[in-house]
């Protein structure tokens, strides 16, 4: 009799070869009507950077029921074949982060551009954007217009971030307290579109080296690259190399020869594909493009930012900008607020959050999820304000339209969650609520947001692993995140044979 993990494992090779001809990225046990999508989005979820792509089309069976008591951590999945996930999905041995160094990160970025600049330079305009102007002129800052409050939403100016556009990160990067180390590589296979307009998005996180010893100064960056298809016209079967080569490591017992490929493949790329580290691959490509994300907690209250990186010829000569965006699936947190007088409340309240609602009732931790126009996002995710992000404590637990729109919306599909356990699921897929404020949060269903290290998804602090130091993983991605994308790259490998 076959186990039960080969039985899924079937299932999971056969609906997702299934979803893959059909072109089919919903959920089967859904009824909603997929939101507009970008048609080079494929099924991803629009402006939603974690979840979407064929991450989505197949989420595996759903855990056992999570054990009780204030923020439980649940065991580790039972080991499995295939990729072993902190060899093939998230690396964060220093044996091979030390072939990553910020200078040849930043370095490679000016280089990909085209623009007579420096990394110093670069490195600088971007932390000038967390002043108000003047600043060193480079650029828009906290207080530009597009940049101030967007959206109608909190834009704090100015941040003590902003003082790093007085510092020099590269010199002396072991003893300095403002140059950054790498902490992990990421697989972000499962977020290819089905169609495989893309292959997904590769990232690398760096923290900055203060934060080792002191708590109250410490930023992450997480680059994170979407990979182009270069043979489009084949679907995500152009992007096989690529799994294939991320599967591959798992059987590369050598950490230095890991190191190796990982860093060819990020600095120079596969035979036939764009290195991931390049300008265009992190905001400038009108499609299909990346982003870099923030983690701010130099001072509270604690951050989390988004950016483009922009290459602009619009005047002579070109220049190269880290360009404040939208932080996106970060919808304002005022727009939940019954009693709102945000110009784009009505709309929110009315049609576009109760259209969200099938989607964030997928009974799966893996699997609801959501998206909304971009106009809706704001500019930043605040993780203390107890709040401007904070959905439920928002929307409160009162009658009001809203509330009504909502259960309207759960009685239509025969859901028996509630309005605050949708709303609760919406926090968890913000920034804030992934990171912090949804940590232990009951979703209904048997479900419960599984935590982070109490800001972030990754340390600076190391444990001992079998390569040697190894920087820590939230419970979080151990146990529940990771599995997942084990599972979907696992399918994705196994429909060859198919």
């Amino acid at each position: 009799m076959k186990s039960l993990i080969e039985k899924s494992r079937a299932a999971v090779v056969g609906a997702l070869v299934l979803a893959w001809m059909s072109g089919c990225g919903t959920p089967a046990d859904t009824e909603q009507t997929p939101a507009a999508e970008d048609p080079a989005l494929g099924n991803a979820l629009p402006n939603q950077p974690d979840r979407g792509g064929i991450g989505m089309a197949l989420p595996p069976p759903p855990p056992p029921p999570p054990p009780t008591g204030p923020n439980p951590t649940p065991p580790p999945p039972p080991p499995t074949s295939g990729v072993d996930p902190q060899r093939s999905l998230a690396v964060t041995d220093d044996a091979i982060l030390n072939k990553f160094t910020f200078i040849a990160v930043m370095d490679q970025l000016v280089g990909t551009s085209g623009v007579p600049t420096t990394a110093l330079n670069l490195f600088r305009q971007w932390w000038d954007t967390q002043r108000p102007a003047p600043g060193l002129g480079a650029g828009p800052h906290c207080d530009s217009p597009g940049v101030a409050n967007m959206n109608g939403f909190p834009y704090t100016c100015p941040r003590a971030e902003g003082n790093l556009a007085n510092a020099d990160p590269f010199t002396n990067p072991a003893g300095n307290p403002n140059s950054f180390i790498p902490v992990g590589l990421f697989n972000r296979f499962d977020l290819a579109p089905t169609h495989g307009a893309n292959c997904g998005e590769y990232r690398i996180v760096f923290a900055k080296r203060s934060g080792l010893t002191n708590p109250q100064d410490r930023l992450f960056l997480i680059f994170e690259a979407v990979l182009p298809n270069p043979t489009p016209e084949q679907g995500l079967e152009g992007c096989r190399p690529v799994a294939n080569f991320w599967s591959g490591l798992t059987a590369d017992a050598d950490v230095n020869s890991r190191g190796d490929k990982l860093r060819s493949f990020y600095f120079n790329g596969l035979p036939g594909f764009m290195p991931v580290i390049h300008t265009d691959n992190l905001g400038s490509r009108a499609s299909n493009t990346g982003q870099v994300r923030t983690n701010q907690f130099m001072q509270p209250a604690w951050m989390l930012r988004e950016f483009k990186l922009q290459k602009s010829c619009a005047t002579s000569p070109c220049s190269v900008q880290f360009i404040p965006s939208t932080v996106k699936t970060n919808p304002g947190g005022a727009l939940f607020n019954p009693s709102s007088s945000h110009a784009r409340a009505a709309d929110f309240q009315s049609a576009i959050f109760p259209a969200q609602v099938a989607s964030l009732a997928v009974n799966n931790i893996n699997g609801f999820g959501f998206s909304v126009p971009d106009a809706f996002n704001s500019g930043q995710s605040d993780e203390q304000n107890p709040m401007e992000n904070h959905y439920v404590n928002q929307f409160g637990t009162g009658p009001s339209p809203l509330r009504t729109n909502i259960q309207n919306q759960l009685n239509a599909i025969g859901s028996t969650l509630t309005p605050n356990q949708i709303v609760a699921r919406a926090m968890s897929l913000s920034c804030a609520g992934c990171h912090r404020l949804s940590n232990g949060a009951d979703l209904g269903g048997g479900l419960r947001w599984p935590p982070s290290l109490d800001f972030t998804h990754i340390s600076e602090q190391t444990d001992q692993g079998p390569d040697g130091p190894r920087h820590r993983l939230s419970p979080a991605l151990v146990n529940v995140f990771l599995p997942h994308r084990k599972a979907v790259l696992d399918a994705f490998l196994g429909s060859a044979a198919q």
